[in-house]
């Protein structure tokens, strides 16, 4: 079976996390996917060591219950340096739209092509507001379109995914 992996900071994970990474498990028949916390998430500040620790440790319990999810901390910052090795990558449409702005890429649409090219099968979650190729569209619930962490992080709580009580 296929598996995989859906980079991003998480910070928090939200309910929309989990249900994006549930739905491309489920519709995409993988056998796993693994959340991808990385030292330095694109356009993001970088991680202190101790501070990835922390942030990997919320994540695996907050998964504890979820087999067919997992968490991994990459070093790389580009999604196709994370992808790679995956059958698949999972991202919002939010991403999706950076992954293609050719800014990243030093300016050069050539380049952008080639690391798009590079990508292993893409899934993409609706955002309210963005467009997604229809052939790359996961189907989520759409409700969670505007969930964000920032939202989270300014007191929006019943966005937030909670770990399991013991």
């Amino acid at each position: 079976m296929a598996i995989g992996v859906y980079p991003g900071s998480f910070d928090p994970l939200t309910i929309a996390h989990l249900g994006i990474a549930r739905a491309a498990v489920a519709q995409l028949e993988l056998e796993r996917v693994d959340l991808a916390l990385s030292h330095r998430t694109l356009g993001k500040a970088r991680l202190d060591p101790s501070g990835v620790e922390r942030r990997l440790d919320t994540l695996r319990e907050q998964l504890d219950g979820f087999p067919d999810l997992g968490v991994v901390v990459v070093r790389a910052e580009l999604i196709v340096d994370v992808a790679y090795g995956y059958d698949v990558v999972v991202m919002g449409a939010d991403k999706w739209v950076q992954v293609n702005d050719p800014v990243w890429y030093g300016g050069d649409p050539a380049a952008r092509d080639h690391a798009v090219s590079a990508l292993p099968r893409v899934a993409v979650a609706p955002r309210s507001g963005l467009s997604v190729p229809p052939g790359l569209l996961l189907s989520v619930p759409a409700e969670l379109a505007d969930v964000s962490s920032t939202a989270v992080r300014a007191g929006r709580t019943e966005w937030a995914v909670e770990p399991p009580r013991s």
